[in-house]
């Protein structure tokens, strides 16, 4: 029997950082409000990251603080910048999904963060700053995603965070994912409650508790508007965005999962007492459980946007919209400057990018190290690699050591294009690697590819040549 290595040898090993620099899924981003380079973001596993140069360089801020790396939401007080609270545990609930332990505040603009409670919720989706007073906040909680729980709802602190006051309960079946505050009477705040329940190899979204709610008295009471004029009024309805118009506060969006053409845009010009529906528009319901993000432009009443796999903009109050290009695919938190609205930062499953020309041109993603890995494999080589599939992105293969002193993206190489599945490496040859495209590559989910690194060509292997998108489980000739 070999001899075993020491405990003291184990011990001498230290964990360092290989990359790559390509960024990973965020939901929550926002900017400063008074010093325009400034940034931030929260990854879904990553923690939250600062940029000083306006998307040139993002250095993480939360290491060694947070006791969970998933960033469901960030806000920045306007009255006081040094002010900062995260919300742990996203709202768009994969099958993979990373819970949190409630909300983080800063009082030094991101140099030290403290829990200040509501560990419960899991899941957050919102926050929102009273504009002149930063211990007043709002969090839109999801709660648990596989199950039932109480701790979630709108929740209320008006003493930076020491106490929590629930204000809007429905059901322990049912959470907040959005809240919108009106900034010109920050009494009138808007509240989205979505019914949802995650297994592994499901998600039910929808039912009686879905429903959009009203306050006017800084959260102390609520109104139920699910049903109010010119809202779809019988159906199931799901999740939902909504927005409120900083230039015209009577004005309000709501982007609403509901059933066949019921779903969409919706539009009121009167504080929700009545709605418009605007747009049953596909492009912007695509995956409702993962998106309905809508956004107000803070000095243009007609200008809105809505996220999803693209990036939208209306510049008609919502009727019609174009695509505004982004980085990556699969768009989620957007932040526009109240001051200036081409100053912007996006959110997107490829990482944050900020644009200064109103979504023009965007900074690099490729400066983030927080990507999602679900598999990793190393080969024989000396000095070794190691590859991993990373999700809504190709598989990867990293060297762990570099002449260079660091390891660049220069020196790291697509070895393949699976994003969720397995990957294994040929042992006695590292340009051959097989990979399990669980997701959006060649071949469909369920491909298995094979990668030669000689000729940078991929050949699909799957043990069975058909394509299985579509199939229930019970049809498949072979189940993995």
């Amino acid at each position: 029997m070999a001899p075993q290595p020491s405990l003291s040898n184990w011990n001498a090993l230290k964990f360092r950082c290989i990359g790559p620099p390509r960024g990973g899924r965020v939901v929550a981003a926002c900017g400063h409000p008074t010093d325009r380079n400034v940034f931030y973001f929260g990854g879904v596993a990553g923690g939250v990251w600062k940029t000083v140069d306006g998307g040139v360089y993002w250095e993480n801020i939360s290491d060694g603080y947070l006791s969970s790396s998933s960033v469901g939401a960030i806000a920045v007080s306007e009255a006081d910048p040094n002010v900062i609270y995260v919300g742990m545990g996203e709202t768009s609930i994969r099958g993979d999904v990373s819970w949190g332990d409630g909300v983080y505040k800063s009082t030094d603009g991101g140099k030290t963060w403290r829990n200040v409670g509501l560990k419960e919720t899991h899941h957050i989706g919102q926050i929102r700053i009273h504009p002149k007073n930063p211990d007043v906040v709002y969090v839109a909680a999801l709660g648990h995603a596989f199950g039932p729980n109480e701790e979630r709802g709108v929740f209320r602190t008006t003493d930076g965070g020491q106490t929590w006051e629930k204000v809007l309960y429905v059901s322990e079946r049912a959470g907040a994912v959005d809240l919108a505050l009106d900034v010109t009477n920050p009494r009138n705040l808007y509240a989205t409650i979505w019914q949802v329940h995650r297994h592994f190899w499901e998600l039910i979204s929808g039912g009686p508790d879905s429903g959009l709610w009203k306050s006017t008295d800084g959260g102390d009471t609520w109104t139920d508007i699910t049903r109010n004029k010119g809202l779809p009024q019988e159906g199931i309805l799901g999740k939902m965005g909504v927005a409120v118009s900083p230039a015209r506060p009577d004005r309000v969006w709501a982007i609403i999962e509901a059933e066949g053409d019921k779903a969409g845009v919706y539009r009121s010009d009167d504080g929700g007492a009545t709605w418009k529906h605007l747009t049953p528009n596909r492009d912007l319901l695509a995956r409702p459980w993962y998106y309905m993000h809508i956004f107000a432009d803070p000095q243009d009443p007609d200008t809105v946007y809505v996220n999803n796999l693209r990036m939208w903009k209306s510049t008609d109050g919502g009727v019609n919209w174009s695509e505004i290009t982004t980085p990556h695919g699969d768009n989620h938190a957007l932040w526009i400057d109240p001051q200036d609205p081409q100053r912007m930062i996006n959110g997107n499953d490829g990482g944050a990018c900020v644009s200064f020309n109103g979504g023009e041109t965007w900074s690099s993603i490729y400066n983030q190290m927080t990507g999602q890995f679900y598999h990793l494999d190393v080969d024989n080589q000396i000095p070794y690699r190691v590859y991993g599939t990373q999700q809504d992105n190709s598989s990867i293969s990293v060297p762990s050591a570099s002449e260079k002193g660091a390891i660049p993206w220069t020196d790291c190489y697509p070895a393949g294009t699976g994003e969720s599945g397995y990957i294994a490496v040929k042992p006695d040859d590292p340009n051959i690697v097989y990979v399990g495209a669980v997701g959006s590559s060649p071949g469909g989910g369920g491909a298995l590819q094979r990668y030669d690194h000689r000729t940078k060509q991929i050949r699909l292997v799957t043990v069975w040549p058909e394509l299985y998108s579509g199939w229930g489980a019970k049809d498949m000739v072979y189940r993995f």
